[in-house]
């Protein structure tokens, strides 16, 4: 009997101190679950330049992306999925940046974590999304870009170096000022 004790003790302990430690996370985002999603912190974050980690996504159509096919443009991964809230409002501006720099040397890949593939395609279809979409389902991709929170994008130059990153969700004007400043650097096409 006492063993049984010890042993519900130990098991409730961890329990009990996740529990407190998401209760006290909750508190700190004030009441916002979704807050939660990128930690408070929006916006661009230091980055060390490196290169991007290759991938090969499997787009929604059928087709495989392989990041190494858009060398020589600029191109910005976004993370993200149906649920977050914080997705959901930039899924408009990410379609609309889009069609506003198409045709000058920047590509848009998204990337559908953490998520089911139905509702990924259900987002992608009602946001009318025409850029490369995808769903990583074993969350490689996302390891491999030592991913956070969502959404979160990532700023590859043309020659395949990661040069940027952006936490949170994005204005089109802030997203347009990135992408304006990057096509000033000379290069891509």
């Amino acid at each position: 009997m006492r063993r049984r004790v010890i042993f519900l003790f130990a098991a409730l302990v961890p329990v009990a101190a996740l529990l407190g430690l998401m209760a006290w996370a909750l508190a700190q985002s004030g009441g916002n679950p979704g807050g939660l999603l990128v930690r408070n912190v929006f916006g661009e974050v230091a980055v060390k330049e490196r290169p991007a980690p290759p991938f090969i996504l499997p787009i929604l159509d059928g087709t495989a992306l392989e990041l190494s096919d858009l060398k020589g443009k600029w191109v910005m991964v976004d993370f993200w999925s149906s649920w977050c809230p914080p997705c959901i409002e930039e899924a408009p501006v990410l379609v609309s940046t889009y069609r506003q720099f198409a045709g000058q040397g920047v590509e848009f890949v998204g990337v559908a974590i953490w998520d089911e593939e139905e509702a990924v395609r259900g987002f992608v279809q009602r946001y009318s999304i025409s850029y490369p979409s995808g769903f990583d389902a074993n969350g490689k991709i996302a390891i491999d870009y030592s991913m956070r929170g969502i959404p979160e994008k990532f700023f590859i130059d043309p020659d395949g170096r990661l040069v940027r990153k952006f936490v949170g969700p994005a204005t089109q004007e802030k997203l347009g000022a990135i992408l304006d400043e990057l096509l000033a650097q000379g290069k891509g096409g």
